[in-house]
């Protein structure tokens, strides 16, 4: 597998493009496109918060029938919280971007990340939308433009893409995410858009991808708070020609290893670049009855401010991994609990739990919380 630089537009036949609209007072851009040249299978994984943005109830409608073209999102306002004017705005977006695209409202999805609460400035976006189409045509390597549209208080870019071989056919995977606080498993405030020019049946599209989705996505967390606007949503449009994956074979296997690979690197992207973080870190448990709960355990530490402020303090507290271990209510003891953890003076720290109860393992992402974070939140509006 060959790592490539670049994201959502180096698979075959997809395009993109971001500007700024005048949303954001910065001028940095706010308004994104991701848009194939040909019809594409679509699966996507939104939040399970039952506080739903607008732009979510219309893009899990616009999926329903597993097909998609294009996804626009706007960044700096998230339309949430916003009554019958923001899902009218959201389906505006549909609608108007579908007209400049020459294609049907239903196959554009939509996304937004920002402010909840405020009213969505639709006639900046409107208005921006014809510039955006046209960028978009202009040139294949705005993919880099795409994801910083999306971005809110992320002060990195993230994407990725790699290139594989499929039998005698070279395919591509790329991607794009978003995301810096209120990130917690189940979907956290992450935006993920992924791209390929694979041929595979949607059935196993969808199984692809909530398999990589539970091993990346909903494996990390930065603050613990779970956000309305989440979503990762995939595009295939088949273009690489090869054979079509109908079965769980070999090709399958492969096409999975290479989402799964994806995904992994943008969600440590968002991590790393969490709110105020200085230091990542990785805990790695095993020796757990099941994998769900050996998920729940490392999702526990990841999730504990003791640990994670303690990781910040360079203080090396095993105490408090092993009490976030033991409140997930699993039969670990003093007896059989062993916790290895390196020096928390490193940016990069491995934490190893096991629980010696079995055989499973899982692994969580997380970042150390500091008073940066409280800084940047206390003043986000």
């Amino acid at each position: 597998m060959k790592i490539m630089t670049g994201g959502v537009t180096q698979p075959k036949g997809f395009k993109a493009s971001g500007i700024w609209c005048g949303i954001k007072r910065t001028g940095k851009p706010d308004l994104s496109l991701i848009v194939s040249d040909v019809p594409c299978i679509a699966a996507g994984v939104f939040t399970r918060n039952s506080v739903k943005a607008a732009p979510l109830v219309v893009t899990r409608n616009h999926l329903a029938n597993g097909q998609a073209r294009a996804i626009v999102t706007n960044s700096g306002n998230a339309n949430c919280f916003t009554g019958k004017f923001g899902l009218t705005y959201a389906k505006a977006m549909a609608k108007i971007m579908a007209a400049q695209l020459g294609i049907r409202p239903n196959d554009v999805l939509v996304s937004s990340t920002g402010i909840i609460g405020k009213p969505l400035p639709i006639k900046k976006i409107t208005a921006g939308i014809p510039e955006l189409a046209v960028s978009a045509r202009r040139s294949k390597l705005q993919g880099t433009r795409a994801a910083q549209a999306i971005m809110t208080t992320d002060t990195k870019v993230k994407e990725i893409a790699v290139q594989f071989k499929l039998g005698s056919k070279t395919v591509t995977i790329g991607g794009c995410a978003k995301g810096s606080g209120m990130i917690e498993p189940n979907m956290a405030t992450m935006l993920a858009f992924v791209t390929t020019d694979v041929m595979i049946s949607r059935p196993l599209l969808k199984k692809a991808l909530k398999q990589a989705i539970d091993e990346s996505f909903n494996m990390i967390t930065v603050d613990g708070c779970t956000s309305t606007n989440d979503m990762a949503v995939v595009l295939t449009n088949g273009m690489a020609g090869n054979p079509c994956i109908r079965t769980e074979g070999k090709h399958f296997r492969e096409f999975c290893n290479a989402l799964k690979f994806v995904c992994l690197d943008l969600a440590k992207k968002i991590v790393k670049d969490g709110e105020g973080a200085t230091k990542l870190f990785q805990i790695h448990v095993s020796g757990a009855p099941t994998v769900i709960a050996a998920r729940k355990a490392a999702r526990a530490v990841a999730k504990s401010d003791l640990v994670k402020t303690a990781a910040y303090g360079k203080n090396a507290n095993w105490g408090r991994i092993a009490a976030a271990i033991g409140s997930v209510g699993l039969n670990v003891t003093e007896k059989t609990l062993k916790i290895k953890t390196r020096q928390m003076t490193k940016s990069h720290i491995i934490i190893q739990a096991d629980l010696g109860i079995g055989s499973k393992k899982a692994m969580a992402l997380t970042c150390d919380l500091t008073e940066e974070y409280i800084k940047i939140n206390g003043k986000y509006n």
